[in-house]
């Protein structure tokens, strides 16, 4: 086990081509860091620069206090899990797992026990003896996982390796690991375009965007405060619902305008957030959470609390129900959103300059809304976001870097 630090790396590739810039990261001996963010974001070339599969062209990286810049890839005792299982097919699980070993020339006996030991770990043992074609695809990651855990390294690289499984076996696959590396303590960088995936598995997720580091902290705080637009639209499922609104200039009796809906807001949002002060009288990025609206005829009200539809979809989940509706509101169209429209696959120069704003709320199952039906939605101001429109920074208090990346020690 031990403690990787990358400092101000970066990755130039010689057509020119940027892929990391500036990448600043502590990842604390036996902590689990999650590496997300869209395609092409830099994260998968990070990874690879830890594990020495890419150069890096500047900064430095230091595995356990010992830089490894010019160290090759099979001297930085790493164990690097990929996307593809990369079995061989010939050689049964046992000899898959300790292939490795084999090739260290590790003593028979020694090579036996620490395939043992790590398929009883992942719950292998009965299929030592089988070959992968007669293994479904969750055992098969297992056997890579095995290969990595029998070298006993000081960290764990995993690029992306449950994208390969189906939805169920994602599931079952995440709570696996997320055991073992809790069972092992080992040091852990783990990639994923899965959002879900990284606040589900990390200790601490870095989220990147055009190989820039935009935060990285504990899941619930980049969920609850995100340092900037493109954080809070990529990390939540359904994603925050961003759109344009206006403050009012009365610090007494603070209002927000969206649209032709004007909501009351609560005195106290004023308190938690101090630099919302400076934005008073001034058109804002608003983000909600569609935790955060519930369909009024199932909870109280107030005057100034709800916006009001027609609700577009509406998708029973079981434990809730999904409601897309359309209100007459400016979208918001930055830099971040247009990343997070592509990102999403939608047509950015469509959607984005509608003169109106999907969004969409998760109700509680006890609604009866229907397509086609009028909606009133209650919007709990009190856990609304709010945005720069120009820097895309989040207002909070004016000890916050506007914009800029955001690292809480783990």
């Amino acid at each position: 086990m031990a403690e990787v630090d990358l400092t101000s790396v970066g990755k130039v590739y010689p057509d020119g081509t940027r892929a990391v810039t500036d990448l600043n990261l502590h990842i604390s001996d036996g902590e689990f860091l999650v590496l997300v963010g869209p395609s092409g974001c830099g994260k998968t070339t990070a990874l690879r620069m830890v594990a020495g599969l890419e150069d890096i062209s500047e900064g430095e990286i230091s595995i356990g206090g010992r830089v490894v810049n010019r160290v090759p890839a099979r001297d930085r005792d790493v164990a690097m899990v990929f996307q593809s299982y990369a079995l061989y097919p010939h050689l049964s699980v046992r000899d898959n797992i300790g292939f490795g070993l084999s090739l260290r020339k590790l003593p028979k006996a020694e090579i036996k026990e620490r395939v043992d030991r790590a398929a009883e770990t992942l719950g292998l043992t009965e299929h030592l003896s089988r070959k992968p074609r007669n293994l479904s695809g969750g055992q098969r990651q297992r056997v890579a996982m095995g290969r990595a855990i029998v070298r006993e390294p000081q960290a764990f690289l995993m690029d992306e390796p449950l994208s390969n499984l189906d939805a169920k076996l994602r599931v079952q696959m995440r709570a696996e690991i997320a055991r073992i590396q809790r069972d092992l303590g080992v040091t852990t960088i783990y990639v994923t375009h899965d959002q879900t995936e990284a606040m589900t598995l990390g200790d601490r997720v870095a989220v990147m965007k055009k190989g820039e580091l935009q935060q990285v902290a504990p899941p619930q705080e980049l969920y609850d405060r995100p340092v900037n637009l493109f954080v809070a639209g990529f990390i939540g499922s359904p994603a925050m619902n961003l759109l344009q609104g206006t403050l009012s200039e009365d610090a007494e009796n603070p209002r927000l305008t969206i649209g032709d809906t004007t909501l009351a807001l609560p005195a106290r949002v004023l308190t938690e957030r101090p630099a919302l002060a400076s934005h008073l009288g001034r058109d804002v990025a608003v983000g909600i959470r569609p935790e955060d609206m519930e369909d009024s005829e199932l909870v109280d009200a107030p005057e100034g609390s709800t916006l009001t539809s027609t609700a577009d979809l509406v998708e029973a989940m079981g434990s809730d129900v999904l409601v897309h509706f359309a209100i007459e509101a400016s979208p918001v169209v930055t830099e971040d959103t247009r990343e997070l429209a592509r990102d999403a696959g939608t047509d950015v120069l469509g959607e984005l300059e509608s003169p109106s704003t999907d969004l969409v709320a998760r109700f509680s199952p006890r609604t009866r809304v229907k397509v086609g039906d009028p909606v009133t939605i209650r919007v709990d101001t009190g856990r609304l976001h709010f945005f720069d429109i120009e820097s895309g920074a989040s207002i909070w208090g004016a000890d916050d870097a506007a914009g800029s990346p955001r690292e809480d020690e783990g």
